[in-house]
């Protein structure tokens, strides 16, 4: 599965190493090209998850403020209700294309 952001590649990995919350896609933090990420002040807190982390994506000068969220620390107990531990996984907002 790829995620497409300004016709360029910014994360790549097979779907079983996916992790699919509340309608979102999480790819793991080392298949993500680190190169258009850039971290953000931003966070925010789920009330099961935690709180999470933002990044700015950026390429070439295109700039999706707050494209991508992570959650460094997941609460107690998320981790097991998801059934994965997606610590540090990447998710992306709606500009962001996610291809099989």
């Amino acid at each position: 599965m790829k995620a497409i952001w300004n016709n360029t590649v910014i994360a790549e990995t097979s779907k079983d190493k996916l992790i699919h919350i509340e309608g979102n896609w999480y790819f793991p933090s080392n298949t993500i090209n680190k190169e258009y990420f850039q971290p953000s002040d931003k966070h925010t807190n789920c009330h099961w998850k935690g709180q999470a982390s933002y990044y700015n994506i950026d390429i070439n000068g295109n700039v999706s403020q707050d494209g991508a969220w992570y959650y460094p620390q997941p609460m107690d107990g998320s981790i097991e209700k998801v059934g994965k531990d997606f610590t540090d996984y990447v998710a992306f907002g709606g500009d962001v294309e996610i291809e099989e």
